[in-house]
Protein backbone atom coordinates (compact mmCIF):
# COMPACT_ATOMS: atom_id res chain seq x y z
CA UNK A 1 0.00 0.00 0.00
CA UNK A 2 1.57 3.31 -1.15
CA UNK A 3 1.59 6.75 0.73
CA UNK A 4 -1.37 8.74 -0.29
CA UNK A 5 -1.88 12.67 0.09
CA UNK A 6 -4.61 14.05 2.36
CA UNK A 7 -6.65 15.41 -0.87
CA UNK A 8 -10.17 13.68 -1.74
CA UNK A 9 -10.10 11.19 -4.57
CA UNK A 10 -12.53 12.87 -6.59
CA UNK A 11 -11.22 14.76 -9.95
CA UNK A 12 -8.08 15.55 -7.88
CA UNK A 13 -9.23 17.78 -6.36
CA UNK A 14 -9.64 19.05 -2.62
CA UNK A 15 -12.91 19.00 -1.11
CA UNK A 16 -14.81 21.88 0.83
CA UNK A 17 -13.78 20.72 4.60
CA UNK A 18 -16.80 22.26 5.40
CA UNK A 19 -18.78 20.40 3.59
CA UNK A 20 -21.19 17.11 5.05
CA UNK A 21 -20.13 13.52 4.28
CA UNK A 22 -22.89 11.37 3.94
CA UNK A 23 -24.61 8.65 1.51
CA UNK A 24 -27.12 10.32 -0.58
CA UNK A 25 -29.85 8.23 1.25
CA UNK A 26 -28.32 8.09 4.65
CA UNK A 27 -32.09 9.51 6.01
CA UNK A 28 -33.81 6.34 5.01
CA UNK A 29 -31.00 3.92 5.19
CA UNK A 30 -29.19 5.38 8.26
CA UNK A 31 -26.57 5.60 10.09
CA UNK A 32 -29.63 7.67 11.37
CA UNK A 33 -30.60 10.01 13.62
CA UNK A 34 -32.81 9.96 16.78
CA UNK A 35 -35.47 11.67 14.98
CA UNK A 36 -35.32 9.37 11.87
CA UNK A 37 -35.38 5.61 13.81
CA UNK A 38 -38.17 3.12 13.87
CA UNK A 39 -40.02 4.47 17.13
CA UNK A 40 -41.26 0.48 17.80
CA UNK A 41 -38.25 -1.42 17.06
CA UNK A 42 -36.16 -2.43 20.46
CA UNK A 43 -32.71 -1.32 20.00
CA UNK A 44 -29.70 -1.23 23.26
CA UNK A 45 -29.33 2.08 24.72
CA UNK A 46 -25.66 3.09 24.82
CA UNK A 47 -26.61 6.89 25.41
CA UNK A 48 -25.11 9.00 22.58
CA UNK A 49 -25.84 5.37 20.10
CA UNK A 50 -28.08 3.00 19.90
CA UNK A 51 -27.53 -0.40 18.68
CA UNK A 52 -29.87 -3.08 17.07
CA UNK A 53 -29.59 -6.36 18.31
CA UNK A 54 -28.73 -9.18 16.20
CA UNK A 55 -27.15 -13.01 16.76
CA UNK A 56 -23.72 -13.18 17.26
CA UNK A 57 -23.14 -9.87 17.64
CA UNK A 58 -20.85 -9.36 20.51
CA UNK A 59 -20.99 -5.36 22.57
CA UNK A 60 -17.95 -4.05 24.18
CA UNK A 61 -17.52 -0.74 25.51
CA UNK A 62 -14.14 0.97 25.37
CA UNK A 63 -13.69 2.92 29.17
CA UNK A 64 -11.39 5.45 29.74
CA UNK A 65 -8.79 4.82 32.77
CA UNK A 66 -7.71 7.66 34.17
CA UNK A 67 -11.85 9.23 34.09
CA UNK A 68 -13.56 5.99 34.04
CA UNK A 69 -15.92 7.69 31.19
CA UNK A 70 -17.04 5.80 28.03
CA UNK A 71 -15.38 6.83 24.96
CA UNK A 72 -15.96 4.35 21.96
CA UNK A 73 -18.61 1.32 21.20
CA UNK A 74 -17.18 -1.89 19.74
CA UNK A 75 -18.72 -4.97 17.83
CA UNK A 76 -17.54 -7.64 17.37
CA UNK A 77 -19.75 -9.03 14.20
CA UNK A 78 -19.43 -11.14 10.87
CA UNK A 79 -15.41 -11.96 11.11
CA UNK A 80 -15.19 -8.11 11.60
CA UNK A 81 -14.81 -5.26 14.45
CA UNK A 82 -16.05 -2.22 14.34
CA UNK A 83 -15.28 0.43 17.02
CA UNK A 84 -17.71 3.51 16.67
CA UNK A 85 -17.66 7.43 18.38
CA UNK A 86 -20.23 9.64 18.19
CA UNK A 87 -19.48 13.68 17.99
CA UNK A 88 -21.37 16.53 18.20
CA UNK A 89 -21.57 18.86 15.37
CA UNK A 90 -22.54 22.00 13.50
CA UNK A 91 -26.05 22.40 12.18
CA UNK A 92 -24.97 23.12 8.53
CA UNK A 93 -21.45 22.16 8.00
CA UNK A 94 -19.72 19.02 8.71
CA UNK A 95 -16.57 17.31 10.06
CA UNK A 96 -15.57 14.47 8.11
CA UNK A 97 -13.21 15.86 5.46
CA UNK A 98 -10.82 17.26 8.50
CA UNK A 99 -11.03 14.97 10.65
CA UNK A 100 -9.99 12.53 7.88
CA UNK A 101 -7.08 14.80 7.18
CA UNK A 102 -5.82 14.40 10.62
CA UNK A 103 -6.20 10.42 10.53
CA UNK A 104 -4.06 10.59 7.55
CA UNK A 105 -1.41 12.21 9.27
CA UNK A 106 -1.51 11.12 12.71
CA UNK A 107 -0.99 7.27 11.07
CA UNK A 108 1.75 8.44 8.62
CA UNK A 109 3.72 9.79 11.82
CA UNK A 110 3.15 6.84 12.92
CA UNK A 111 4.91 4.97 10.03
CA UNK A 112 2.03 3.95 8.49
CA UNK A 113 0.45 3.58 4.73
CA UNK A 114 -2.86 5.22 3.67
CA UNK A 115 -4.99 5.22 0.91
CA UNK A 116 -8.35 7.10 0.18
CA UNK A 117 -10.81 4.97 -1.14
CA UNK A 118 -14.44 5.77 -2.68
CA UNK A 119 -16.81 3.50 -0.10
CA UNK A 120 -20.21 3.02 0.67
CA UNK A 121 -20.27 5.86 3.21
CA UNK A 122 -18.37 8.28 0.57
CA UNK A 123 -14.16 9.01 1.30
CA UNK A 124 -12.93 6.98 3.54
CA UNK A 125 -9.58 6.27 4.62
CA UNK A 126 -7.56 2.25 4.14
CA UNK A 127 -4.44 2.27 6.66
CA UNK A 128 -1.65 -0.33 7.25
CA UNK A 129 -0.91 1.00 11.11
CA UNK A 130 2.50 -0.41 12.77
CA UNK A 131 2.03 -2.80 15.66
CA UNK A 132 4.34 -2.74 18.06
CA UNK A 133 5.28 -5.65 20.60
CA UNK A 134 6.89 -4.08 23.67
CA UNK A 135 9.81 -2.13 21.82
CA UNK A 136 10.39 -4.17 18.82
CA UNK A 137 7.68 -3.79 15.41
CA UNK A 138 5.72 -6.98 15.41
CA UNK A 139 3.88 -6.18 11.85
CA UNK A 140 1.44 -4.09 10.82
CA UNK A 141 -2.25 -4.41 11.09
CA UNK A 142 -4.97 -3.31 7.83
CA UNK A 143 -7.96 -1.25 9.26
CA UNK A 144 -11.23 1.27 7.39
CA UNK A 145 -11.75 4.78 8.85
CA UNK A 146 -15.05 5.61 7.60
CA UNK A 147 -17.57 8.36 8.60
CA UNK A 148 -20.79 10.31 8.38
CA UNK A 149 -22.17 13.38 8.84
CA UNK A 150 -26.00 13.91 10.11
CA UNK A 151 -27.45 16.69 11.28
CA UNK A 152 -25.23 18.46 14.45
CA UNK A 153 -23.49 15.10 14.88
CA UNK A 154 -20.36 12.85 13.30
CA UNK A 155 -20.61 9.46 13.67
CA UNK A 156 -16.94 7.79 13.03
CA UNK A 157 -16.65 4.26 12.33
CA UNK A 158 -12.92 1.83 12.27
CA UNK A 159 -13.71 -1.57 10.69
CA UNK A 160 -11.20 -4.30 10.94
CA UNK A 161 -10.94 -7.71 10.52
CA UNK A 162 -12.46 -9.58 7.25
CA UNK A 163 -14.61 -6.50 6.19
CA UNK A 164 -11.55 -4.47 5.08
CA UNK A 165 -10.90 -6.59 2.49
CA UNK A 166 -13.38 -9.02 1.94
CA UNK A 167 -16.45 -7.84 -0.04
CA UNK A 168 -19.02 -10.18 2.05
CA UNK A 169 -17.56 -9.60 5.25
CA UNK A 170 -17.87 -6.02 4.69
CA UNK A 171 -21.61 -5.69 3.47
CA UNK A 172 -22.44 -7.37 6.61
CA UNK A 173 -20.25 -4.97 9.09
CA UNK A 174 -21.34 -1.80 6.71
CA UNK A 175 -25.23 -2.85 7.59
CA UNK A 176 -24.19 -2.74 11.14
CA UNK A 177 -22.80 0.61 10.90
CA UNK A 178 -26.10 2.20 8.95
CA UNK A 179 -28.36 0.46 11.63
CA UNK A 180 -27.08 2.40 14.38
CA UNK A 181 -29.03 5.58 16.15
CA UNK A 182 -27.15 8.36 17.11
CA UNK A 183 -28.48 10.44 20.06
CA UNK A 184 -27.40 13.84 19.85
CA UNK A 185 -30.12 15.54 22.46
CA UNK A 186 -30.57 18.86 23.03
CA UNK A 187 -27.90 20.11 24.68
CA UNK A 188 -25.20 22.36 23.80
CA UNK A 189 -22.02 21.42 22.49
CA UNK A 190 -18.97 22.10 20.96
CA UNK A 191 -18.22 20.85 17.76
CA UNK A 192 -15.93 17.80 18.31
CA UNK A 193 -17.05 16.95 21.71
CA UNK A 194 -17.97 13.39 22.28
CA UNK A 195 -21.57 12.75 22.64
CA UNK A 196 -21.81 10.88 26.00
CA UNK A 197 -22.11 6.90 25.80
CA UNK A 198 -23.02 4.83 28.64
CA UNK A 199 -23.62 1.31 29.66
CA UNK A 200 -26.45 -0.72 28.53
CA UNK A 201 -29.35 -1.62 31.54
CA UNK A 202 -28.93 -4.88 33.06
CA UNK A 203 -30.11 -7.95 31.48
CA UNK A 204 -30.06 -6.10 27.74
CA UNK A 205 -29.33 -9.08 25.09
CA UNK A 206 -27.73 -7.59 21.69
CA UNK A 207 -28.54 -11.53 20.16
CA UNK A 208 -32.27 -10.61 19.75
CA UNK A 209 -33.13 -9.74 16.34
CA UNK A 210 -35.78 -7.53 16.34
CA UNK A 211 -38.87 -7.68 13.59
CA UNK A 212 -38.78 -5.42 10.48
CA UNK A 213 -35.22 -4.08 8.59
CA UNK A 214 -32.14 -5.10 9.84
Amino acid sequence: MSDTSASDPQAGQAPDRSAKSAPGDRATAGPFDESEANAVRPYVDLGGVKIVPRPDLHLRLEVEEGSKRVVAVGLDYAGSTLQVQPFAAPRSSGLWHEIREQIIEQIHKQGGNTKLIEGTFGPEVLAEIPVAAGTQPAGTRLARFIGVDGPRWFLRGVIAGEGVLNPDAAAKIEALFRSIVVVRGNSPMPPRDLIPLHMPSAGTDTSKTPPGRA
